[in-house]
């Protein structure tokens, strides 16, 4: 796969409204899954015994599945945290489970994926110093506990950067796992609520300590300004729910910002939502008519929305890869943020919160 890479989720291995076809037409190179989901619902042996990941969900491109890491720290009312794993209660039916590092390990080789990720620790943003030094210890005994499980050699596993936005910390824990050799580097714990210049310095803290010649990859960073941001700090690979979160919701991205075409002034625009873009969706669809879709609650215009934002996604990185290879990323970068209108970062903080309340209720995570 090209990098640098956008890659969506698909928690249950599924892009939620989208099929396989209309990845790859997209240019879709990669898809996220989920360990935690998919051992709850259908079973890790459902799918082992399907021919794994790739086979189950007819997906014949890169597949990276994460530990369920994220998922921990959205079931802060489910779940028990210690140095043998985490004892949490499904969402779905109530049983109690634990996972544990090596489980993590056994589950994520048993699905087949190209990428796999070591069991980490998430604390929130707002956590004390004590309580992220704790959970950064514990992510990295968990990440040797990974490493000495691993048994298949055709997959990569990345280790998980943490640390809160305590500068030393995340110092500490890229030198740490940086010594240890594994195919690559995750930084987690960011987006989670904190001000887009916090979550800025924390990558530029831990980019310039991992190995050069891994991939180094920031996990749930979706927004198309911090990716930019983010390429230019290093960052290869980045995964996030938000371009198909909020594509359901009506918000489309542009190379002007994002707007809601649910927003009564789209009711009689006859033109395509955006002119420059070339997706299926405003190659054949009017903006007044995507505005109709979503008023009457038809269920095409999430389909026609999530293909949009996902064209948006790959034709941006296509265009961050193509700068990159000419020299001219920097000046790339400065016209794009110059033209690009970003989400208020209040708005974004207080959207964030909202969202995760309502993940820690549900007990989802994630998409």
């Amino acid at each position: 796969m090209p990098t640098p890479v956008f890659v969506p989720v698909g928690s249950q291995a599924t892009v939620k409204a989208l099929t396989p076809d209309d990845l790859k037409a997209l240019g879709i190179t990669v898809v996220m899954a989920n360990t935690y989901h998919l051992y709850l619902r259908p079973g890790i042996e459902v799918i082992e015994e399907g021919g794994g990941l790739h086979r189950f969900m007819a997906w014949p491109g890169a597949l990276m599945t994460d530990s369920g890491g994220y998922q921990i720290f959205s079931l802060a009312r489910l779940r028990r945290l210690n140095d043998q794993g985490v004892t949490f209660r499904s969402h779905i039916d109530g049983s109690q489970h634990l996972i544990t590092p090596e489980l993590a390990i056994q589950f994520q080789e048993s699905l087949g994926a190209d990428i796999i990720m070591v069991l980490d620790e998430c604390p929130p943003h707002t956590e004390t110093l004590k309580g992220v030094e704790e959970a950064t210890e514990r992510t990295h005994r968990w990440a040797e506990r990974c490493l000495e499980a691993k048994t298949r050699r055709d997959q990569a596993l990345f280790a998980i950067v943490q640390g809160g936005l305590f500068p030393e910390l995340r110092r500490k824990s890229a030198r740490f796992l940086s010594a240890l050799g594994f195919s690559g580097y995750a930084i987690g714990g960011l987006s989670l609520g904190e001000p887009g210049a916090l979550t800025n310095d924390m990558v530029t803290e831990v980019v310039a300590l991992l190995p050069e010649g891994k991939p180094r990859h920031l996990m749930g960073v979706g927004s198309p300004e911090d990716i930019v941001a983010g390429v230019s700090r290093g960052i290869d690979i980045f995964d996030s729910a938000l371009p198909t979160q909020v594509a359901r919701k009506g918000a489309l991205f542009t190379r002007q910002g994002r707007f809601n075409i649910r927003n009564s002034g789209y009711r009689r625009k006859e033109g395509p939502f955006d002119p420059d873009c070339g997706c299926y969706t405003c190659r054949n669809f009017s903006a007044a008519y995507l505005h109709h879709l979503f008023r009457s609650q038809e269920l095409l215009a999430y389909r026609l929305a999530t293909i949009h934002n996902l064209y948006f996604m790959t034709d941006l990185m296509r265009m961050i890869r193509e700068a990159i290879l000419s020299g001219s990323f920097s000046s790339f970068r400065d016209d794009f943020l110059a033209h690009y209108r970003p989400t208020d970062d209040e708005v974004r903080r207080a959207q964030r919160e909202r969202w995760l309340s309502a993940q820690s209720r549900k007990g989802t995570g994630r998409e």
